[in-house]
């Protein structure tokens, strides 16, 4: 790898990560172990010859580790160690700082389903959620997310365990539900999502991402 040469701590952990997709690379297995092809289907903007290259450097570097997968699962899986998963709250800053900015030309209209996940914990509001405490599971095409709302604000892990709400949905439909203020009701009018369980719940926690809007009672 390609180093600074610079004692700075953040030049000697760009020297880890600054190579291009490292930490989208990162971001894509924050919330749980993923194969290859998954990686390459949450980055397909960068080619397979790059990625097992940026794979094999953060490996060597201790922020990722390669193993085989439990039974029934087959393959190998690639999964943050503790050093990896130190970098949330970086992420999840650059996240916070990024996001106001606006999109380059040609850039992708949906989210991964992982980048949808850091959108979500980065655009949180606690204040807007008040009270609200529970769990909402999040089912994705080929995908599926726990979130839980607690006093210490939204967390989240890629799991499909019972849930107080379930949303089966699309990545670009939950965009349109958070960030772009669709209305709940209408999205399951139109049959682009089921809503199982608490919906008052479900409500509230769709209200508790933009500042601008009212919490749901």
């Amino acid at each position: 790898m390609r180093s600074y040469r610079d004692l700075c701590g953040i030049a000697r952990a760009l020297d880890v990560v600054g190579e291009r997709w490292a930490l989208l690379v990162v971001r894509e297995l924050l919330f749980g172990p993923k194969r290859f092809a998954d990686l390459h289907r949450g980055l397909p903007g960068v080619s397979q010859n790059v990625l097992t290259q940026r794979l094999r450097d953060l490996e060597d570097s201790g922020v990722l580790a390669r193993r085989r997968a439990l039974p029934p699962a087959s393959g190998q899986i690639y999964e943050l160690t503790d050093r990896g998963r130190a970098l949330e709250p970086v992420l999840l800053a650059l996240g916070r700082w990024g996001g106001p900015m606006t999109p380059q030309p040609g850039s992708a209209e949906e989210l991964s389903p992982d980048a949808l996940i850091v959108a979500l914990r980065t655009t949180f509001d606690p204040a807007a959620a008040g009270s609200l405490r529970g769990t909402v599971g999040l089912l994705l095409p080929g995908d599926a997310f726990l979130l839980t709302v607690d006093e210490d604000g939204l967390d989240a892990i890629r799991d499909d365990a019972p849930a107080d709400a379930t949303l089966t949905s699309t990545v670009r439909t939950v965009q349109d539900l958070v960030f772009d203020r669709r209305e709940l009701d209408d999205a399951i009018r139109s049959e682009v999502v089921t809503v199982e369980g608490d919906l008052r719940l479900l409500r509230r926690l769709l209200a508790a991402f933009d500042d601008h809007r009212e919490p749901v009672q």
